[in-house]
């Protein structure tokens, strides 16, 4: 049998094509099975020309924030982010718009897709009409459609505010609010929920496909951190909690009541996959602690505590407690949000005062100075103390002595904004060989290029050297390690090799006298140091003896470009 070849022309999105017509088709199959009616008909019952008004309106004020505050339309997936971070009460620009700004491409596109797919629930529970008997349209403030579009996007920018002012630290994203979405969405429509949130991962499962139809990998070395360790947990519990006390809030105002069952499974569910039970606790030194099974267990009694909150009868809580049982379980609620809110206030009093080392050498971009460390102490800390001890474990949040939190890597620091941040780890930079810092504020942008150079001694480690060069400025030498010895030995000596300002020399010992130091040579030449030979061979040092040739130093390839 032959096989005939097919061209098909590089131009020609096949793999999406052939999505768009199985996605499409198969939602025609649905409609046609479907005997609810059209879908139309549904929405224009509760929206303004059957379309989710205030949802649009949110979405395009979340993108307006990252194209042009952030610089996202020029640079979509490393925006400016460092100056719109919560740090401080004393920074309003950073309280005001961490809720609203985002990190980068990905992290946007992501909370757009939760807010696609959530506020609409939310905006179709509150209606663009009234729903009171007797109420009709535009009679007043409260019941004229165009105002009552405006309710998502002010309340959005609200609950973005209040997850800005109560961060436990210096988060930045739209995500709070979408937790906002999803606990009023659960508590007022939990079937209409779970079905939301299958909905986003599907959505989300198509982006991708379009995005990157085909994908040929292979395996390689990655620098990550535990993926929970970057999961703001406590400002997605305060959204999640601010969204179904609002929710309770109106159902009561309208006298509703879901199935219990549903809405424990719809807690339960949004909980779990979202996972709210991440949570953990910094150790120091880039290392945290996950308290899975407390967390899951906390996703458990969160469910209860809200599917009594909004369908237990108003019995006593039992024979000696006379508490009625569904307003104490909204009254929990609402303090476990006041609670979890108050936990962040400490850290809107934090300051910095930035105290590196004497020797520490600094690119200045305005207020902000960028400077790379190494083990110094972490200075964004708030103004109290907290130490505790579990399961053998000790942690401590507060001071920076207490807290053991130290910063390896590239800094940004700026007192004006209460500001200091890792921007780049030690690790990172290290994976990747260079990278992109980027500062700013409110109508300006800079940049300031890290550069890592170095050698990997045989047997012992390495030596290296991080440049730091301000967009159009100088190249200027930020850090550099002591020397360090390979651990082969030759007639006797040891070659090390050790940073200077402008390269790197080969250093030859024996024993603790320096016999002689020269530069490192060029590829494919020698040079005599000491009693030895010190030869180059593409990016590998040997020393050389009579006879005797042995490898003691290569220079180091960023594991991110040697695939």
């Amino acid at each position: 049998m032959q096989v005939v070849p097919v061209a098909v022309p590089s131009w020609l999105p096949l793999q999406q094509l052939f999505l768009a017509v199985a996605v499409v088709g198969s939602l025609v199959v649905a409609r046609r099975l479907s005997s609810r009616g059209r879908w139309s008909e549904v929405l224009r019952r509760r929206f303004v020309l059957g379309v989710p008004w205030g949802t649009v309106l949110t979405v395009l004020g979340v993108l307006l924030v990252y194209w042009v505050v952030q610089g996202g339309w020029s640079n979509p997936r490393n925006p400016v982010v460092i100056p719109f971070r919560s740090w401080s009460y004393f920074y309003p620009v950073g309280t005001i718009f961490a809720g609203l700004a985002h990190n980068g491409q990905g992290h946007i596109t992501g909370n757009l897709l939760g807010t696609v797919v959530f506020a609409p629930v939310v905006e179709y529970v509150i209606g663009h009409y009234p729903r009171e008997r007797g109420a009709e349209s535009f009679s007043s403030v409260r019941t004229n459609p165009f105002a009552r579009i405006l309710a998502l996007p002010a309340g959005s920018f609200v609950a973005g505010l209040f997850s800005g002012v109560f961060a436990l630290g210096p988060v930045v994203g739209f995500s709070g609010v979408v937790f906002a979405y999803a606990g009023f969405a659960f508590v007022t429509r939990p079937l209409v929920a779970v079905f939301a949130l299958v909905s986003e991962r599907t959505v989300g499962l198509l982006y991708r496909a379009v995005r990157n139809p085909r994908i040929v990998r292979k395996p390689t070395s990655v620098f990550v951190t535990p993926w929970w360790s970057d999961v703001a947990i406590q400002g997605h519990a305060v959204g999640i909690l601010f969204g179904a006390v609002l929710g309770i809030w109106l159902l009561r105002r309208r006298g509703e009541r879901p199935d219990p069952l549903y809405l424990w499974f719809a807690a339960l569910v949004y909980g779990i996959s979202e996972s709210l039970w991440a949570v953990y606790a910094p150790l120091g030194g880039n290392r945290y602690v996950l308290f899975r099974a407390i967390g899951v267990g906390l996703v458990f009694a969160f469910t209860a505590l809200v599917a009594s909150a909004v369908t237990a009868s108003e019995r006593p809580l039992s024979a000696r407690v006379g508490l009625p049982r569904r307003r104490t379980a909204a009254r929990v609620l609402v303090g476990l949000l006041v609670a979890l809110s108050a936990v962040a206030v400490p850290f809107g009093f934090t300051t910095v005062d930035g105290d590196l080392p004497a020797d520490a050498e600094t690119v200045q971009v305005r207020d902000y100075t960028v400077t790379y460390v190494e083990g110094v102490p972490n200075q964004y800390v708030p103004s109290y103390n907290v130490s505790f001890s579990l399961f053998g474990e000790e942690y401590s949040f507060g001071s920076r002595e207490a807290s053991g939190v130290t910063s390896s890597g590239v800094v940004v620091f700026s007192e004006q904004r209460r500001a200091w941040i890792e921007a780049v780890s030690k690790g990172r930079l290290a994976f990747q060989g260079r990278a992109v810092v980027r500062v700013g504020g409110v109508g300006w942008r800079d940049r300031v290029f890290a550069t890592r150079r170095g050698w990997s001694l045989q047997g012992n480690g390495s030596t290296y050297k991080v440049y730091l060069r301000r967009d159009g400025g100088q190249r200027r030498l930020a850090y550099r390690t002591d020397r360090v010895t390979a651990e082969p030995i030759v007639d006797g000596q040891r070659v090390a090799v050790r940073p200077n300002r402008s390269g790197f020399d080969v250093v030859v010992t024996r024993g603790n006298r320096t016999l002689g130091r020269r530069p490192v040579p060029l590829p494919g030449n020698e040079t005599r140091v000491g009693g030895l030979t010190v030869n180059r061979t593409g990016r590998t040092l040997y020393a050389v003896n009579n006879e005797t040739r042995v490898k003691v130093a290569k220079k180091s390839v960023p594991e991110a470009r040697q695939n």
